[in-house]
């Protein structure tokens, strides 16, 4: 049976019910409809609750879209995440690709790393997105070196920090492979690595990337930067298995602890929706 990887300490995030290729959220106080194409079997909740969402993204292409939004949708709001090891604030904004500045379901991973780093130790989250594996790195007292290719995401993590009441993060703003490698030439380890890498994109200066062609590369060079005894988290939007990625790292570590699955997010009424694969690798 696949593992499943679902966060269980959400207050202010819901998912609220799933299906025909959408699902219905609750950020904070804020209702929304977004496209989910792994959404495959028939909504169960209320179908009022659609109707009354505050927010609905409509697609007007392949990766982008537009709002339709109710009167008095606030365009930012502010959102928590709490557990015993964790108090962390972000500010949410709904973008043209549908996404709002958070994934939910990485708190499950963000509770990993909290309980897998102390003090001092060095952490790299590579395509970091807007931040959240960071925060919780230097939460626990992790130095932390947080890098993304997008300047604008990079700064939005800024101001999470902020709203955390955290401060110390390095920020790079840099193709995520490219410093990789600088720093594999360089000797560094971390105890810690996460990486989002997308399906494909752009880097700062219009390089193009394709996870497939440089997948391989990428695990080679993040494997060379782990400590002795430190971990890497590792997931993907890319429809590539876990048993996949278990298998690249096994081969690039060999020994390894490595856990793989899907992460998850559950319904309020009960049904498990997969946002991707994941791997989990603990060097010996």
């Amino acid at each position: 049976m696949t593992t499943r990887f679902l966060p269980t300490h959400w207050r202010d995030y819901a998912l609220l019910d799933a299906g025909h290729g959408k699902r219905l959220e609750r950020f904070g106080e804020v209702t929304v409809v977004r496209p989910d194409p792994f959404a495959l079997w028939p909504t169960a909740g209320d179908p009022r609750a659609w109707k009354q969402a505050d927010a609905t993204f409509e697609p007007t292409g392949r990766n982008h879209g537009k709002w339709r939004t109710a009167p008095g949708t606030p365009k930012r709001w502010p959102i928590r995440y709490r557990s015993e090891a964790l108090d962390l604030a972000f500010e949410l904004e709904m973008t043209q690709f549908k996404h709002v500045g958070l994934f939910p379901e990485q708190a499950d991973n963000w509770e990993f790393i909290a309980t897998n780093l102390q003090e001092g130790d060095k952490f790299l989250n590579l395509f970091a997105y807007t931040g959240g594996a960071s925060l919780a790195a230097r939460q626990v007292g992790a130095d932390v070196i947080h890098c993304d290719a997008i300047r604008q995401v990079v700064d939005w993590t800024r101001k999470n920090m902020e709203r955390s009441g955290l401060d110390g993060i390095r920020w790079v703003v840099e193709d995520a492979l490219k410093f990789a490698r600088r720093e594999a030439k360089r000797g560094n380890t971390y105890q810690g690595i996460v990486l989002d890498p997308p399906t494909w994109g752009l880097g700062p200066k219009g390089e193009k990337w394709k996870l497939e062609d440089q997948l391989l590369d990428l695990i080679d060079v993040v494997a060379s930067l782990l400590a002795p005894g430190g971990f890497v988290v590792m997931n993907t939007y890319s429809g590539i298995p876990p048993s996949a990625l278990e298998t690249m790292w096994a081969l690039a570590l060999p020994g390894a602890s490595i856990q793989s699955g899907e992460l998850c997010l559950r319904t309020e009424l009960g049904h498990d929706l997969s946002t991707g694969s994941l791997v989990r690798v603990q060097r010996h």
